[in-house]
């Protein structure tokens, strides 16, 4: 026995809830369906007194589902079309709708060009054309305008980013910004480079952060000294802080090759002295792993120089930041001088 309940028969979908909602019907164009397909060469308007909803809902459902020929007939005597037909022909259907948002959404750049056109770009043009996308150099002085332009330019990327991080500690505001942009950007095969400082890998919560995208694919190397906050889309746009001091001030945005060009020669410096982020964070990788490409040179010029100018001349280094090394590796070892350190990191192998 059918009876009447609220949307759907007792008997629809066999209780287990609207399984052709995956093929484009509503809840009550399946249940209407599989009424005809019990109860078949029975007037259209028997469905009356087994559904809640009203005539005119009734009328819209079995209008459609004729049209996407799953019911035949007319008022008087109305069947529905064989499983077997009906649900290949809806998964084309389906098929096909999917294929064709694919396809524009590959191709999104009419519709981001034609917001462009519709967009008033507030931004003081320092040079280049009026409309914005030429300009060679602007000046973003509102952080959520700066974080607009980075999800412009991370939505645009093709190939590569640059990208230089010199904190102690990521941010959580940026870092719960660049997680989703990065991880998109992985995921279409773009290569990221990114630079962060040796301090930050000693904050658990950026170091979870750097872990995590290191393992959807991003290159990330360790430098000793970063001081330069950077970021390349594709060679082309870089993004730098207006004041590295106070990156609320904002950005610059530059587009002028041989800036950028410059730009880029900087980051592949610091990034050819870097040490890479697997090596020292491997397990098991010791105290040894921890220690950067600048601290292991001070580490063994100072067990064999006796004097640190002619050791900071032999690092590459100047003498103040060689005695910041030599600093942080007695603190490292527990050290009391630096006889005791040179003979416990001969000790430990390090040397």
């Amino acid at each position: 026995m059918v009876t009447r309940h609220a949307g759907r028969s007792t008997r629809g979908a066999d209780m287990q809830g609207h399984a052709m909602s995956v093929l484009g019907l509503t809840g009550a164009e399946e249940d209407v369906y599989r009424y005809f397909l019990r109860h078949p060469r029975t007037p259209a308007r028997a469905i009356h007194g087994v559904f809640s909803f009203g005539e005119q809902r009734a009328t819209r459902v079995i209008s459609r589902l004729r049209d996407l020929r799953l019911l035949h007939g007319d008022d008087e005597s109305t069947w529905a079309t064989e499983p077997c037909v009906a649900v290949p022909r809806l998964v084309e259907e389906q098929l096909e709708a999917m294929h064709r948002t694919m396809r524009q959404l590959t191709d999104p750049w009419p519709v981001l060009r034609s917001l462009q056109r519709d967009r008033q770009d507030p931004v003081p043009q320092l040079s280049g054309t009026a409309d914005g996308p030429g300009a060679a150099l602007r000046r973003l002085e509102d952080l959520r305008e700066v974080r607009a332009h980075i999800d412009e330019l991370a939505f645009g990327v093709q190939e590569e980013v640059l990208v230089a991080e010199p904190y102690d500690a990521l941010s959580p505001e940026s870092m719960a910004h660049g997680r989703p942009i990065d991880v998109r950007c992985l995921r279409r095969g773009v290569r990221i480079r990114n630079l962060v400082r040796a301090s930050a890998l000693e904050d658990p919560a950026s170091l979870s952060h750097l872990r995590g995208l290191h393992a959807d694919g991003a290159r990330i190397r360790v430098a000793d000294e970063l001081s330069e906050l950077v970021l390349v889309y594709d060679r082309h746009t870089a993004l730098l802080p207006i004041d590295l001091h106070d990156t609320a001030r904002g950005a610059l945005r530059i587009e002028e090759s041989t800036l950028v060009g410059s730009v880029i020669s900087l980051f592949e410096r610091m990034w050819a002295a870097a040490t890479d982020f697997a090596e020292l964070t491997a397990p098991g990788a010791g105290q040894l792993a921890l220690l950067s490409e600048a601290q292991q040179r001070v580490l063994t010029f100072m067990c064999t120089v006796s004097k640190d100018e002619v050791g900071a001349q032999r690092a590459g280094m100047s003498l103040r930041t060689y005695r910041r090394h030599i600093a942080d590796l007695l603190r490292m070892l527990d050290a009391g001088n630096r006889a005791q350190a040179a003979l416990m990191a001969r000790e430990r192998g390090w040397v």
